[in-house]
């Protein structure tokens, strides 16, 4: 699990509405960024042909679908993707669900969303739910993982937690992660860190997109991203 190369911590979200846009944005990193996530607008925009594109270039995909419907229809949505060369998938689900996804999932690895980096907690409240979510998050992942995901999303701030409770031998994928030098200020994300922090915490990849798409110089704000990660590693 921690045996990963610098070029592929990093899964870059290409978070941006259409397919020559995001082809774009993998010509001009992809010498630097070697894993890169497609999420559901995307997906809905250029479809398969995108990550056919994206991996034709020598790189990984996570495709970030969130898959969450009844089992069998989430088992079927899995087949679809596991003969596509894709590495990483996303669901939610209960234990139905999941049995579902990992059941016949081939080479592709099965990541279960634990609670979305957009949501504290106050929008637990809202919802009716009751403790924190750290320890919403602890209990959705140990489920996941004992019925056979191979990791999962969730915030910086709950990987440490995480890798004590729950050991090494698996996956975590985090989302919310900024750089060192940025100030948040308006900010969808709410459970947000630094790549270093994530990488000291115990998270394997982190996802990053804004902060690098929106850069006056994407490719040294890549470069220095990747700095604080290999200081993470190296300060575990």
């Amino acid at each position: 699990m921690n045996n990963i190369n610098l070029n592929e911590r990093i899964i870059f979200a290409l978070d941006v509405p259409t397919p020559e846009e995001a082809k774009q944005l993998v010509r001009k990193l992809d010498g630097d960024i070697k894993f890169f996530k497609v999420g559901l607008e995307l997906f809905l925009a250029g479809w398969w042909d995108i990550v056919d594109f994206i991996i034709d270039r020598g790189n990984k995909v996570m495709l970030d679908l969130k898959f969450f419907d009844i089992p069998e229809t989430v088992h079927l949505a899995v087949q679809q993707v596991k003969d596509r060369g894709v590495s990483f998938t996303t669901i939610h689900g209960n234990d139905a669900i999941i049995r579902a996804a990992v059941s016949d999932r081939g080479n592709v690895k099965v990541l279960a969303v634990t609670v979305l980096t957009s949501f504290d907690e106050s929008d637990m409240r809202q919802m009716g739910l009751t403790g924190s979510v750290e320890d919403l998050v602890l209990i959705r992942a140990k489920k996941a993982l004992e019925l056979g995901c191979d990791g999962v999303v969730s915030s910086a701030l709950e990987a440490k937690p995480l890798r004590n409770d729950l050991g090494d031998n698996f996956l975590i994928v985090t989302p919310g992660i900024r750089p060192e030098s940025s100030v948040p200020g308006e900010d969808d994300q709410k459970r947000i860190a630094t790549a270093r922090n994530a990488i000291i915490s115990g998270a394997n990849h982190v996802v990053i997109g804004r902060p690098i798409r929106t850069a006056a110089d994407p490719i040294s704000t890549i470069k220095k991203l990747q700095d604080e990660i290999a200081q993470g590693l190296a300060d575990r």
